[in-house]
């Protein structure tokens, strides 16, 4: 009877031990899956900016890579990351599986049009992110059609809009110099692969284009800035229209036209904008003309200096020019 008793009560101290560790391991995952909820929720709500990101590029194309490091702007001991993405400003924060270190990796898609990094450290209240990221997808004559055709040189005159110098705003650097380094050597051998001249006479007519002594241009709101190499001079611009030409090829293009109204003497009279587009639309690169009669620019069809933004490196400014 004793021996029976005494089983009996080993049977339950086991199932009372193996109950509790049930609940215990519930218990665990229950509060692993409400943290993750948390931090979840948490990338929607004011949490403070504390972290920066590194590498972003002015823009990629289609299945480019992205590489970005995070960088918390004060030290912390412990914690770990997530990144989140979203297709757009009004759309939600969703967490990026994978990745949940400092540096990011992946690929540039339609998407993915924000990004943001976010740490959580040890301890309440302890969570800092990074401003929202812009990814900007840029594939230059587009994906369908209608955007190749028009990129080609092909459209109708009621296509074409006027547009503003907000369209080239920003910090732009000539792509002569990488051209006289050799840098953009790879870009005409990749050219004559399915074009109609050699490498090396490529090089010779993009040498004729691209040939200038303005390395930067600057654009802000209606003042444009030439940099030629130390000195530097400013003009105030505004709209003077746009004009339509038609090369010998039979495709066309638009000139985007600015007259000065203000500033300096060296500054040209009028500057025009080629850059593939034909309405309202942020340029990515450009074709610049200046000088002093109207006119005779918009007879300029061999010599079109080339701007790409200035944080371009070599390698990118290649990259770039290969997606064309």
């Amino acid at each position: 009877m004793k021996k029976t008793i005494k089983g009996f009560g080993l049977l339950l101290l086991v199932l009372a031990l193996a109950a509790c560790q049930s609940t215990d391991e519930t218990n665990t995952g229950s509060a692993t899956e409400q943290r993750a909820h948390s931090e979840s929720e948490k990338t929607d709500q004011e949490v403070p900016e504390g972290v920066l990101i590194e590498g972003m590029a002015a823009h990629y194309h289609t299945g480019d890579k992205i590489e970005l490091t995070a960088f918390l702007k004060e030290e912390a001991e412990g914690g770990h990351w997530h990144w989140y993405s979203r297709a757009s400003s009004s759309d939600e924060w969703e967490m990026i599986s994978g990745q949940e270190s400092a540096g990011y990796t992946g690929k540039a898609t339609s998407e993915i049009a924000e990004i943001k990094a976010a740490f959580y450290g040890e301890g309440k209240g302890s969570e800092v992110q990074s401003a929202p990221a812009e990814i900007v997808i840029d594939d230059h004559h587009g994906h369908d059609e209608a955007t190749t055709q028009i990129y080609d040189g092909y459209f109708e005159d009621e296509q074409v809009a006027d547009r503003g110098l907000s369209d080239w705003e920003g910090d732009w650097q000539s792509v002569y110099p990488y051209l006289v380094s050799g840098d953009l050597d790879e870009v005409f051998a990749h050219k004559a692969e399915t074009g109609d001249m050699t490498a090396e006479e490529y090089k010779e007519y993009y040498t004729t284009g691209y040939i200038t002594n303005i390395d930067r241009v600057l654009i802000r709101d209606e003042s444009v800035t030439f940099f030629d190499g130390k000195e530097e001079y400013s003009g105030e611009y505004a709209s003077d229209g746009y004009e339509i030409l038609t090369y010998e090829k039979g495709n066309r293009g638009v000139r985007f036209i600015f007259k000065k109204t203000a500033g300096s003497e060296q500054a040209p009279a009028f500057i025009q904008f080629s850059d593939h587009h034909i309405y309202p639309v942020k340029s990515s690169h450009f074709h610049l003309y200046w000088g002093a009669d109207r006119k005779e620019l918009l007879e300029e069809v061999t010599h079109w200096p080339t701007y790409y933004p200035s944080d371009l490196d070599a390698e990118g400014l290649v990259r770039d020019m290969l997606a064309h």
